[in-house]
């Protein structure tokens, strides 16, 4: 029996995708799960799966067509079966025939007019007249009130070209005021710099548009809100270095992102209602945590999902995050369709650019994110004393629908204690 490959969805945003390069051929054998197909989408490269078995009896669309999601792109079946007619109409319009819009093309600047040279004076120029100097401390330090050195800075003079009339000679606030620059001082006084602004409009990408599409469906659809948590880092990061020492004979390193995930999916197997979705008046449940992983790339954001993650390691989670950070960023691989759909909880880290809380929007239709900022010493009490603590703030933002404020504290406060204990992480 013939069967029909279509163009997947790929995402809940996607509409349609380009096919990149087929990596099967007509009259190749196909099994169910071979890879099929290189498929760009509005967010990366993804290779599409087959779903079915056979010989590829035919190839609809051609590489760089650009195809709606649905739409037939080839068919697989025994080599008797026969090939409906309508595949060759079916043939999609190249992706090409669509390009972006060019942007706009900025005005050449004017060329600088010419500069007269000026003439030699006839005679020499008499010379400035002297500016009387205030009194010192004696130390080469000016006397002058703050005011007066707060106003002489915003006025760019030198404090030390304005005669004082207080006591000793210290420049006062009216000194300043009153303070007119000689023919030589106007003379070294900077110029103002004239600077220009672009402000021409800006096409948005194919992703920034998937992104704008994306987010504004979560906060329409989900009702957010947000709980914050400031972790005890201290025995985290010792933890860490301590398990990194050991890892270095085998080449491994954990992150302190790696720490956050394994205290995530830790949490969401404790507490699994954080790991379903609100769907038709019901909560879908999930067995097998996917977590997603925020990565920023160049053209925008994507949060592709570690998978089956309940059943890894510390050390196992921490390679499955450098692959897939790897793979997004074009090193070694694609991500798959299931990493770009399947994600059940997300992560996101802003730490490394020095951000100290921040809220996530939820990547629908998960029904959570924890966003966490930097690890940074703090002073704290702790143990009945101020003492010095690494301490990163973590913040959950929740789909009401899904759980309550107190649910959602429970749940944080669930990572909270396996980051704060570390040796929970490595069950």
């Amino acid at each position: 029996m013939i069967t029909e490959v279509t163009m997947p969805s790929m995402g809940a945003d996607m509409t349609e995708g380009t096919i990149v390069k087929w990596l099967k051929a007509e009259g190749d054998e196909v099994k169910r799960g071979d890879k099929l197909a290189e498929i760009e989408t509005d967010k990366t490269v993804v290779e599409m799966e087959a779903y079915s078995e056979g010989l590829v009896r035919k190839l609809v669309a051609a590489e760089g067509d650009l195809v709606q999601v649905g739409k037939v792109i080839a068919y697989i079946g025994a080599a008797d079966d026969e090939v409906p007619e309508v595949a060759e109409e079916a043939a999609p319009a190249k992706a090409e025939a669509a390009p972006e819009p060019a942007a706009p093309t900025p005005e050449p600047a004017p060329a600088p007019e010419p500069v007269a040279a000026a003439p030699a004076p006839a005679t020499p120029a008499p010379p400035a007249p002297a500016i009387t100097q205030p009194s010192s401390n004696g130390a080469g330090r000016v006397k002058a009130s703050p005011i007066a050195r707060r106003l002489a800075t915003e006025k760019g003079y030198d404090i030390g070209q304005i005669p004082g009339t207080g006591p000793g000679g210290r420049v006062t606030r009216d000194d300043v005021l009153g303070f007119r620059p000689s023919p030589a001082f106007a003379q070294v006084m900077p110029q103002t710099v004239k600077r220009e602004v672009d402000g021409s409009d800006i096409p948005l990408t194919s992703m920034r548009k998937a992104i704008a599409r994306v987010t504004v469906r979560s906060k329409t659809e989900a009702p957010h809100y947000y709980v914050t948590h400031a972790v005890d880092m201290t025995d985290a990061m010792h933890f860490r270095a301590q398990l990194n020492e050991a890892l270095a004979e085998h080449g491994d390193k954990v992150s302190v992102n790696d720490l956050i995930l394994k205290a995530v999916v830790n949490a969401l197997v404790k507490l699994p209602k954080w790991n379903a979705f609100f769907q038709d008046d019901k909560l879908e449940g999930h067995s097998d945590v996917n977590i997603g992983v925020a990565i920023a790339l160049e053209q925008g954001l994507i949060v592709p999902a570690i998978m089956r993650a309940q059943n890894m390691s510390l050390v196992e989670i921490s390679r499955a995050a450098k692959d897939i950070g790897a793979r997004a960023r074009g090193e070694g691989g694609t991500l798959t369709q299931e990493e770009l759909t399947l994600g059940t909880f997300g992560t996101s880290n802003l730490g490394m650019f020095g951000t100290d809380v921040f809220a996530a929007i939820i990547v629908p239709p998960q029904s959570g994110i924890i966003a966490v900022g930097a690890v940074k010493p703090t002073p704290v009490v702790h143990n009945g004393e101020i003492a010095i603590r690494q301490v990163m703030n973590a913040t959950i933002s929740a789909d009401h629908r899904v759980g309550d404020g107190a649910e959602a504290a429970v749940f944080l406060r669930e990572v909270q204690r396996n980051l704060e204990n570390p040796t929970r992480l490595i069950v």
